[in-house]
């Protein structure tokens, strides 16, 4: 079901497991009024309630897929699984510290340092504040099986999005709750959370591998509708990183060399956007973005790095 956001991007699609041993909540949502009501609703449907949830899986640790997840820890008691490499952005958050410290840093290594003060200048959104952010009771490794009273999720840690990112893997009824990993609309951003992988690009290319390499499945997106085929958005996904890192290319045998630079060459969201058009959080997104190809295209060989001045420059291998 759509869960309402309190955020730009409009809801999120949370999941119910109907167990003979119980319910289990996959992505319950932000913990706010809205979504949480709506999400009361669908349980009161078949005679239950949040006290009633025998435990929350989440896919990963962004606020909208994990936060009501810990009120309801809290408040009922709630068993809540989160998969293991996401302790680093939970250890390293600080409910009182600017949201985009981190983010911060990597705008001056990639040339954008008027953005990275205005970043530093934010104090965390109201919508933020005062939500439990916990560890969870379980950390999920990669192939690890639930069984929920008669339905076998097996989860599989697909690195990218974010360090801890899970999918939920049903093979008797040949469907996989895809989380951000795969989305019907739209790539998922790179890297966006408090401590990112360096690699995150490498590791998320190689998450969308796997599922082309498995039996292909039926694809329960957290954002969008559901689609008939993991394996073929998989491909379309891969197709579009190739395109972009073959575009980032061809600006670096252009003459640019930071991640700035590169990102104010390419259009950005399907209405081809400049950089100088976006709003300061989908600049620094865009930037990102570049930073984790440039990174990628350095890993594979095809290009090369020098750091001058705090700032990292790239040019073609």
């Amino acid at each position: 079901m759509p869960l309402a956001l309190p955020i730009e991007l409009e809801s999120v699609n949370c999941y119910l497991v109907l167990g003979d041993d119980g319910i289990t909540v996959v992505d319950p949502g932000w913990a706010w009024d809205d979504g949480e009501q709506r999400l009361v609703r669908a349980l009161a449907a078949f005679d239950a309630g949040p006290p009633d949830v025998r435990r929350i899986l989440a896919t990963h640790q962004h606020w909208d897929h994990y936060s009501l997840a810990c009120r309801w820890r809290r408040e009922f008691g709630t068993h809540v699984a989160l998969g293991r490499e996401e302790h680093h952005s939970i250890d390293d958050y600080e409910a009182d510290a600017p949201p985009y410290l981190h983010q911060s840093e990597l705008l001056r290594t990639g040339g954008a340092p008027d953005l990275a003060a205005l970043m530093d200048a934010r104090t965390r959104p109201v919508l933020e504040r005062g939500l439990a952010f916990d560890s969870p009771d379980h950390w999920i490794s990669d192939g690890e099986r639930f069984d929920l009273g008669g339905v076998e999720l097996s989860a599989v840690h697909t690195p990218g999005h974010t360090r801890g990112h899970m999918v939920f893997v049903e093979d008797k009824a040949g469907l996989a709750l895809t989380g951000d990993h795969i989305l019907p609309r739209i790539t998922p951003s790179i890297a966006f959370e408090n401590i990112a992988d360096p690699l995150a690009l490498v590791r998320y290319l190689e998450s969308l591998r796997l599922f082309l390499d498995r039996p292909d499945l039926g694809m329960l997106p957290a954002h969008g509708l559901p689609q008939p085929s993991t394996a073929a958005r998989a491909a379309e996904l891969l197709a579009h990183h190739d395109e972009r890192l073959a575009e980032i290319e061809s600006h670096l045998a252009a003459g640019l060399t930071t991640a700035h630079d590169v990102a104010a060459a390419m259009p950005w969201t399907r209405h081809a956007k400049r950089l100088d058009e976006l709003g300061p959080l989908h600049a620094m997104t865009a930037i990102l973005e570049v930073s984790s190809h440039l990174q990628y295209l350095a890993h594979v060989d095809r290009a090369a790095s020098t750091t001058r001045a705090g700032v990292a420059h790239y040019e073609l291998a």
